[in-house]
């Protein structure tokens, strides 16, 4: 079973969401607040929390920054707000998706699968260490370190890192990085992988102003620069 918080103050929303869970090998908890969500974490930890926005007691942008604060797993924002501006913050303030409201419930399972088994992947993988200069990667504990510190990563943030690191020196397109983070491709519109190397850079101390370690190459995808961690 996998376990997830669900953070939805709609009570009928939130329990046909939960049955239809239930019956495809979910856990659900749910809480119809912030402050009971970030509680709930700081006591449990779930696989993956399902957030809606529109919360009674906090704004739910102002929830998911708290969560991120106390909680590196999956964390998905399930809301009706559709507007590019909430969706490029959440994903920004380390959401690892953005669900929109109405969504087909074999679609919203289908999707959460889809990130729990790329994280259950990304934890078998193979365990060779990737080192460039003063950063390393640690594929089999999914861990990062700068300068020899810690760098605390999201689930996704942590997979966009080691596409890109394994690809060191070569242009990846946005389409190469939603086949890998997705298994979908670029729809030309969805901007949640910038969002995710703009969190990356500012993590791994790279200006988005004048990127040196992670680079945006212009009309073409991003490129890892080898040489850029010494």
């Amino acid at each position: 079973m996998h376990r997830l918080l669900l953070v939805e103050d709609d009570d009928r929303l939130a329990g046909l969401i939960t049955r239809y869970l239930q019956r495809h090998a979910f856990h659900v908890t749910r809480v119809a607040n912030g402050q009971d969500a970030i509680e709930h974490v700081a006591n449990d930890t779930p696989q993956i929390i399902l957030l809606d926005l529109g919360l009674p007691d906090m704004d739910g942008l102002d929830t998911c920054r708290a969560l991120r604060r106390a909680y590196n797993g999956l964390l998905c924002i399930f809301s009706a707000r559709a507007d590019d501006i909430h969706q490029v913050v959440g994903l920004e303030l380390g959401a690892d998706d953005y669900f929109t409201k109405p969504i087909e419930p074999a679609v919203l399972v289908a999707r959460l699968r889809a990130h729990l088994r790329r994280a259950h992947a990304g934890g078998r993988s193979e365990p060779e260490l990737l080192v460039f200069g003063q950063l390393s990667i640690d594929p089999g504990s999914r861990t990062v370190q700068l300068d020899s510190a810690p760098i605390a990563l999201t689930t996704a943030e942590f997979d966009l890192l080691l596409i890109l690191a394994r690809n060191a020196g070569r242009i990846l397109h946005r389409d190469d990085l939603f086949k890998g983070l997705r298994g979908i491709g670029f729809d030309g519109m969805d901007r949640s992988i910038d969002a995710r190397v703009s969190r990356l850079r500012r993590k791994l101390g790279d200006l988005d102003t004048e990127p040196l370690r992670i680079r945006t190459v212009r009309g073409r995808g991003y490129l890892f620069n080898a040489s850029g961690w010494q």
